[in-house]
Parts: C-alpha cells; structure tokens; sequence
C-alpha cells in the first residue's frame, strides 16, 4: 500500500514568491544547467526578457512512503515465453520515455520535462551567479553609502524583541535593595527589640503589640516595592554607523576603425552592453567611461558610444594613452578599483602594436585590478594579439584576453573572463 500526502491548502496572498523562491533554490543545480542551455540558443538582445526551461520530471520528483511485501515469495505470470526463473531483464533502451527522446520505442516509461518560466531578474540572477569582477579588493572610499547596525549599550526605550533581561533583573534586584534598605535595618532593630522584650514582658503587654503591629507595617512596606518595574527595562541598544563599500571603475575601449565592419562593431556592441548591465546589477557603486578610437582616441557618453558612425584609421595606442590620462586625472589606484576591457578586430598599424604592449605593461596594468582584451575575428590571430600574447603569461590573473569569431561566442567568453575566483 503507498500512501501519499497531498497538501491541497491554498497559498495566502503573499506567499506565492516565497514558495517560487524556494523552488528555484531547491533546483537550482537544473536550473543553472538549464540556463546554460537556454544561453546558447538567444541573442544577446533578448538579455532583458524571461526564459522558458525545461527540467527533467526525474529531478523533481517527490520522495513516497510505502509499505513493502517483505518476506520470500515468488510470483508466475501468464504468457511469459521469453524468460525463466533467474535471467536478468535488460533496461529499456533510451527514447520514448517521456524526457525528449528522438528515436520510438515500445518499452520504458517517464515523466515529460516540467517546464518553468522564468522571469528577467531570476533569469539575469542565475547567469550572474558565478561572476564577478576580479581582484576587487580597495575598501578607501571618497563616498560612503552604506550603514550597518553595531551594539553600543543600552536603552529605557525600545521594542519587546530587543529587551536584554539579564540587565534588566540586574536593575530591578538594585532598585529592590535600594528602595527597601531602610526598612531592612528598622525590621532588623524591631526584630532585636521584639525579642529581647519578649523576655522580660509578658504576652498581652501593650509594649510587645506595638512592635508587632510596626513590624507587620514594615513588611507589607517591603512587599508593595514591585519585583519588576517599568524603570528597571534595558533593551539592547544599536546605531547605524558607516560601512565602507568597495568602488570601481571600468574603461571599455572601442575600436571603431574603418576595419571594423558593422558586424564586428555589433559583436562587440553587444559584448559591451552585457558587460555594462554585469556591473550595474553586482556593484551599488561602479562607474563607466566609455572610449571609442580609430587614429585619434576620444571620450565620449553611453549614447554616442553604440550610435556613433564616425570611422578612420587605427591606432591603438591612442585609446591606451588617453586611459592613462584619464586615470591620472580622475581615478587614482590607491583608492579605485580599476578595470579595463578592450574590443577590437585586432588589425593595427604595424609600428603601433609594440607601443601598445609597452603601454600596458608599464603604465596600465601596474594600476588596474585587471584587463580584458577581446579580438573579434574569425580569421587568423592579427598583430595586436601577437603583441598582447607576450604578457599574458607574464600577467596571469590580472590580464586575460580572449577571441570572438561570432555572437554565439559572447557569452562563453564572457563568462571566461568574469568567472568568480575563489
């Protein structure tokens, strides 16, 4: 017999995101694989929409009790012409099970993928789980935006939650002393008087029923004094102070040179657009400056960064230098994060290139916490990968660089270069 628990009670108002919440946590492992999946097969631009996965019925599957036959038995079942006692069955071959197979089969049973829905923020939150900006470590901070709550003492005033009662028995037991000391040491000379009269008068006398009667007004005086009172209340006591929060700064540098045709700027367009939404959502405090270049470098905003049409030569080493400016003025190493991402289709004057690796090497990746240089081709390594090669054995861990040949590639690599160290 299998018994089966079925909870048929309605979920209250406000907790259908809590029970969603638990789900995906519970799941997450198929989730983020299904995610994974899911990754490879959208553009780039759908990045702000939901997703629809799939997550095998076996996985999610409930726990049952049930009651076995227990003992030794044996079972004959009509009809059996291909096995005798003891043979071993074989499992039913993959397909037609329920989980997507291509191929029929007669054999097997399962269950259908259970599909579920993901919203833009649950689906943006699993993609971003395991990345984050390496070497982030400065805490120096010319803003500070963040509190937290620290102990310091006690309070009169306060909600039920927050009362400490060691401290307030303590207070109540020195307020009772206090209050009932002198009518401590009057009771103890009446008691001393009481008996030493006791022994020379006798039991009616007059003398003996006053101390009495004192001694008896002296006790109900003690027991008015309450055990706990509003006074004596402590409650723990916390104050906002301020909480440095790490800050940083990134540079995307793009080479927007005749030689970069419209699908190459749109790869990397996209790259920067996935890189940027990256940083808003991990980082309270991040800021952007955004570079474009052919021969001549220029800082410039968010809009004319992906609209602009303007074009020309390529010299690389324009975008570096005006990096270094920029970071000199603006951005000092010793109390900024800085970070730096360069996209470009790799074809630069010839004479240029080893000034660009001389510029990383010397000037840059000394102050940044890491730099990302992205090729975007489909052919053969350019000059500027050669030069750049040299230092990424030299700079492990503080510069990567990594080729896109499509915009299937964005995210793989993407998450190469962010992944979170631990």
């Amino acid at each position: 017999m299998t018994v089966r628990i079925v909870d048929r009670r309605f979920d209250s108002k406000h907790k259908s995101s809590v029970n969603r919440g638990r789900f995906i946590d519970r799941f997450k492992g198929q989730i983020r694989k299904a995610v994974a999946d899911a990754i490879n097969k959208r553009g780039i631009r759908d990045i702000d929409n939901g997703e629809k996965i799939g997550i095998p019925g076996k996985d999610i599957a409930e726990p049952q009790f049930a009651h076995g036959r227990g003992g030794v038995w044996e079972t004959v079942r009509p009809g059996n012409d291909r096995f005798s006692s003891g043979d071993q069955v074989d499992r039913p071959q993959d397909g037609g099970a329920g989980q997507g197979g291509s191929q029929a089969s007669r054999e097997g049973e399962g269950l259908d993928e259970f599909m579920f829905t993901l919203t833009k923020d649950e689906f943006l939150d699993i993609f971003f789980d395991e990345l984050a900006l390496p070497n982030l470590v400065k805490q120096h901070l010319a803003h500070i935006e963040q509190y937290r709550r620290v102990r310091a003492g006690f309070t009169q005033s306060g909600v039920p939650t927050n009362i400490n009662l060691a401290r307030t028995m303590r207070g109540a037991a020195g307020r009772r002393i206090a209050v009932g000391g002198p009518y401590s040491a009057q009771l103890r000379a009446l008691l001393a008087e009481l008996e030493e009269q006791e022994n020379k008068l006798a039991d009616d006398d007059p003398e003996l029923e006053r101390l009495r009667h004192e001694i008896a007004r002296l006790h109900a005086k003690m027991d008015r004094v309450p055990f706990v009172d509003s006074f004596d209340l402590r409650y723990n006591n916390r104050v906002r102070v301020p909480q440095p929060s790490t800050q940083a700064v990134m540079f995307c540098l793009l080479d927007v040179s005749g030689s970069m045709d419209e699908g190459r700027k749109s790869i990397a367009k996209r790259f920067f657009m996935l890189l940027y939404l990256f940083l808003t959502r991990n980082y309270a405090r991040i800021e952007v400056v955004f570079i474009r270049h052919h021969t001549v470098a220029s800082e410039v905003d968010e809009d004319e960064f992906f609209t602009s049409r303007e074009s020309g030569g390529t010299v690389v080493s324009s975008a570096l230098e005006l990096m270094h400016k920029v970071i000199a003025d603006r951005y000092p190493s010793s109390v900024w994060n800085i970070y730096g991402a360069q996209a470009s289709d790799g074809d630069n004057w010839n004479d240029d290139s080893p000034i660009c690796r001389e510029l990383l090497e010397q000037s840059l990746l000394p102050l940044t916490q890491y730099f990302a240089y992205i090729e975007i081709t489909d052919g053969p390594p350019q000059n500027l990968w050669e030069e750049y090669a040299k230092l990424e054995a030299l700079h492990a861990g503080h510069f990567a660089m990594k080729r896109i040949a499509t915009a299937a590639d964005i995210y793989p690599v993407f998450r190469e270069l962010f992944k979170r160290q631990v």
